[in-house]
């Protein structure tokens, strides 16, 4: 995975242009904020998600630990 991302670090200012303007070309200017919107939804939900799962694994350990007090 590591070596699909390497090339991201090599683009310059007109290759992002480039980029924007294919979106836009492709996607229309009323579609982009909506696109926008669901990303930023998807990535509140990972996030949210994320916390969630870290929370359960604490909560977790905390009982483990106790467990283990208690004997």
């Amino acid at each position: 995975m590591s070596t699909m991302l390497l090339f991201l670090g090599s683009l310059g200012g007109s290759e992002m242009f480039l980029i924007f303007v294919v979106v836009l070309l492709l996607f229309g200017g009323k579609k982009i904020p909506e696109l926008m919107r669901g990303l930023g939804r998807g990535i509140r939900e990972f996030n949210n998600a994320k916390a969630n799962i870290e929370t359960e694994i604490k909560e977790g350990m905390r009982e483990a630990d106790q467990q283990k007090k208690a004997e």
